[in-house]
């Protein structure tokens, strides 16, 4: 017993001070995407849409608040990040756009099985700031497509680029323009997809 004692307590003691000497995990600011600003454009469609995440890479499919400093290097915001992965944050923003809207009222998203007349989707390509110098901008590109649901066929697809500038390079004032630029995006998506679902044949 003596002998097995005096083997655990040193194997006891080294974990105690590995455990003292890990390092702690930084704490983080989290920023959730400012709220759209649409309101209710016209008299509703007949039709159902699902909104689904948008294809990324795998570092922007993330909760990190992308920047790119300069050239191709991209990094993110020490101890700062968003309250859902990019893709999440994108997808809950554009249903917000479209509930606001109002004129696409039987909305769903991917979380869901619920079939549904149209699916929007499609590759997010960029979702950060950029320097431009001592200057910021914030940059969304999608790539974005409208699939008829009963037969998965692509009916419509653009790319849509927004640069939001932004006037500090602190966090919150880039959070700001990120909002900003959701905004931009929303509107225009929301109304790119009622004029093809609306314009589109019906099967």
């Amino acid at each position: 017993m003596k002998r097995a004692y005096q083997i655990i307590a040193p194997v006891a003691l080294a974990l105690i001070s590995a455990c003292s000497i890990l390092p702690k995990a930084d704490p983080s600011d989290v920023y959730r995407l400012a709220a759209a600003q649409t309101t209710t454009q016209g008299a509703p469609v007949s039709w159902s849409l699902r909104i689904s995440k948008p294809q990324t890479s795998e570092f922007l499919d993330s909760p990190r608040i992308a920047v790119v400093p300069n050239g191709d290097l991209i990094s993110s915001y020490a101890n700062s990040r968003w309250s859902d992965p990019t893709p999440v944050l994108l997808r809950n923003r554009f249903m917000d756009g479209f509930q606001r809207d109002g004129r696409v009222t039987l909305l769903s998203t991917d979380e869901t099985n619920l079939q549904a007349d149209y699916e929007l989707g499609g590759q997010l390509q960029a979702f950060q700031s950029e320097y431009r110098g001592s200057a910021v901008e914030v940059v969304i590109r999608l790539d974005a497509r409208l699939v008829r649901g009963s037969d998965q066929r692509i009916i419509a697809s653009r790319r849509f680029e927004v640069r939001q500038p932004v006037s500090d390079t602190k966090v919150p004032a880039v959070v700001a323009g990120f909002g900003q630029a959701g905004d931009q995006l929303n509107k225009q998506v929301v109304e790119w997809v009622v004029q093809q679902g609306n314009a589109a044949p019906k099967r």
